[in-house]
């Protein structure tokens, strides 16, 4: 029964940080919601600019108007809530960890969240307009472009989540070298199979044409020798104690 106990509270408390996880995306969906048609407006410009004159998005299915803007509003907020969700899981593993890696979480934590956020900007402000340029230019004669508003929206959701994880890869590859799997030297021995792997990751995770498969395998080679530079700086530790573990009697 005394063993239980432990499990018992640790379970309680992550229903709690999951609760209060799950609270904050609620809250922020609530409060911008108002505006999700404003939203959708938005995050559609870079298509709509790019449309012929005769173009336009449509609506096939009867719903599409209100659910593709509540949809986009509710990926919003949990974007928007990485911060505090990420703060949630962080206080519930920290009494675990030993004090360098407490020292380790923090930052990377706060450049995960950063790098997220590059992506998806990344993704919307450089991609997007030369993704759908190129899309419309290649139209053939005789065809009208008139884009679903629920397809664009998997589209869009798509690379922006391909994108938000890929940035992350300076983050994976300082975990890497940290936790003692591999090493920046032998990282930089393997370049050649990581610029092939590149290129087949942004062939997977990007819709099938060359141009956004590209201009994701770039980012990422450019972002993987940025972390092989940030991994120099992270050694393991393995001398730290527990903060929370209480010395041998």
């Amino acid at each position: 029964m005394s063993q239980q106990q432990p499990l018992i509270s640790h379970l309680l408390e992550l229903r709690n940080k999951l609760l209060k996880a799950i609270g904050s995306v609620l809250l922020v969906f609530i409060a911008i919601v108002y505006w999700a048609n404003d939203i959708y407006h938005y995050i559609a410009l870079p298509l709509m600019r790019s449309l012929p004159a005769t173009g336009s998005m449509i609506a096939t299915d009867v719903a599409a108007p209100f659910f593709a803007p509540f949809k986009l509003t509710l990926v919003l907020a949990f974007f928007i809530a990485i911060p505090y969700v990420l703060y949630q899981v962080w206080s519930f593993v920290a009494p675990g960890l030993y004090k360098h890696e407490k020292r380790l979480v923090v930052p990377l934590l706060a450049s995960s969240t950063l790098l997220f956020y590059l992506g998806i900007a990344f993704a919307y402000y450089i991609v997007f307009p030369v993704v759908f340029g190129f899309f419309t230019s290649v139209v053939p004669e005789g065809v009208q472009v008139a884009t679903d508003i629920s397809s664009y929206l998997s589209f869009i959701l798509k690379l922006f989540f391909a994108f938000g994880l890929a940035f992350e890869i300076p983050v994976a590859v300082v975990l890497l070298c940290w936790a003692g799997v591999t090493t920046p030297d032998e990282l930089r021995q393997k370049r050649p199979y990581i610029v092939v792997g590149a290129f087949v990751i942004g062939m997977i995770l990007t819709p099938p044409d060359i141009i956004s498969q590209t201009m994701l395998a770039i980012p990422m080679l450019l972002l993987f020798e940025g972390g092989l530079i940030a991994a120099r700086f992270y050694s393991k530790n393995e001398d730290d104690e527990p903060e929370n573990e209480q010395a041998d009697s």
